[in-house]
């Protein structure tokens, strides 16, 4: 059967690319783990749909927009040290409604990827065989929790990567794959101190621009006022795409809430609609508030319903109501939004609050980027489909971070990475 549909998926090819297309194709297979010496039509047709894949950078492929439920789940894998797509492990598809090895899951592969990106940090890889003794005494090694426990005498510095879990009320507890072991965070004296087309693309537009909006109430009319406002300013020159963050009503709850954010969405397209150069030449992206209709707190937020969203869908085209959070993709850019009010969550759940308040802006950007998470919280705090916590990865680092947060405002630059609130 293999070879069948291999001569049927070959035919359309000529004779000059037919030798490419199978050494191709032969990688791709190469690249699978197979069970046995016999190769079955299911692993011919992965790799052939993989060497299909097209990669033509095109002018529709300049933006796009990933939704939170379209991320393709990476899983991985520390025997080959490298990330397998989920169809290629033993994982099964990720649903809503989690399993009790998703939540168990879900702590694992959030430290498995921090432990990875530990490893290959200068510091802690391994010297190089002949390399020069100071640059040999200038690496560190990653312990486990486990070498500690299993140790009969003292050990003086030590370096573990886990995380910090409250196990009993009041005691913190460092906790990795191998082990818990209690801390002791009473006061002491002492501190330690631990595509070439699109880029062508992208350069020839360098007038591109994104406008971010958050609580856009479109209940108030100030609000719908300053919306004119803003459409009148930039009709001359339209953005590349504004991007409207909820909550799209003052009030939150009420029996008549859905009517009215669809009547609001009616009023918003009639005032797009007098601007036809931003309605012909913008695009809008809607990301969803917590209080907004939908499934309650739980992350990632699916985006409106689409009996809510059709109406304005015909009217203004070049719209997409997406998922809290969501990618989007600019040319050689990656942008991550998200719409959460996570500053207070994270001060009231920190261990030892900043001593500063200017210093707040600071901390949360580095616990976001040094996690490799937007929501670095509890699930009690910040609840989370479990299997689909892989979608709330700040990793690889985005070259823009949008948090719609509350919170000042405030632009910091961290791994170079753009946080703006």
């Amino acid at each position: 059967e293999a070879i069948k549909y291999l001569t049927e998926a070959l035919q359309s090819i000529n004779e000059v690319e037919l030798e490419d297309a199978l050494e191709k194709i032969i990688d791709a297979v190469e690249k699978q783990p197979l069970s046995s010496n016999m190769i079955e039509r299911s692993v011919v047709e992965a790799a052939v749909q993989e060497c299909s894949h097209s990669v033509d950078e095109t002018v529709e492929h300049i933006f796009n927009i990933i939704g939170a439920f379209d991320i393709p789940r990476l899983v991985y894998n520390s025997e080959r040290k490298k990330f397998l797509p989920l169809l290629m492990t033993n994982h099964p598809a990720p649903n809503l409604f989690g399993t009790a090895r998703d939540k168990a899951e879900l702590f694992r592969e959030r430290y498995t990827i921090l432990h990875q990106r530990t490893h290959r940090h200068e510091l802690f890889t391994p010297p190089v065989i002949g390399s020069h003794p100071d640059e040999s005494g200038s690496k560190f090694q990653l312990k486990t929790v486990e070498t500690l426990l299993g140790s009969t005498t003292k050990i003086g510095d030590v370096i573990i990567l886990g995380m910090i879990t409250q196990l009993k009320e009041g005691k913190f507890f460092l906790e990795d794959p191998t082990g818990t072991v209690q801390l002791d965070l009473s006061p002491s004296n002492t501190s330690v101190k631990t595509s070439a087309k699109l880029k062508q693309l992208e350069d020839e537009n360098k007038d591109a621009m994104f406008v971010f909006i958050s609580d856009v109430w479109l209940d108030q009319v100030e609000v719908l006022e300053k919306l004119h406002t803003m459409f009148s300013g930039y009709s001359p020159a339209p953005p590349t795409c504004f991007i409207l963050f909820g909550n799209f009503s003052s009030v939150p709850y009420g029996k008549n809430h859905v009517q009215a954010l669809k009547d609001s969405l009616k009023t918003l397209a009639d005032i797009i609609c007098e601007y036809p150069n931003i309605h012909q030449s913008s695009r809008f992206v809607f990301v969803p508030g917590p209080e907004d209709p939908g499934f309650g707190s739980i992350l990632p937020r699916p985006p409106f319903a689409e009996s809510i969203t059709n109406e304005f869908r015909q009217r203004v085209p070049f719209s997409v109501f997406t998922t809290n959070p969501c990618r989007i993709q600019y040319c050689t850019q990656e942008i991550i939004v998200f719409r959460e009010d996570l500053v207070n969550k994270m001060c009231r759940n920190c261990v030892r609050f900043p001593s500063s308040n200017l210093d707040i802006p600071n901390h949360f950007v580095k616990t976001i980027l040094s996690q490799g998470h937007l929501t670095p919280l509890p699930l009690y705090v910040c609840p989370v489909y479990w299997a689909y916590d892989y979608a709330l990865r700040v990793y690889p680092v985005p070259d823009l971070l949008v948090i719609a947060d509350k919170y000042d405002p405030f632009t910091l630059t961290n791994t170079e990475c753009l946080c703006i609130n």
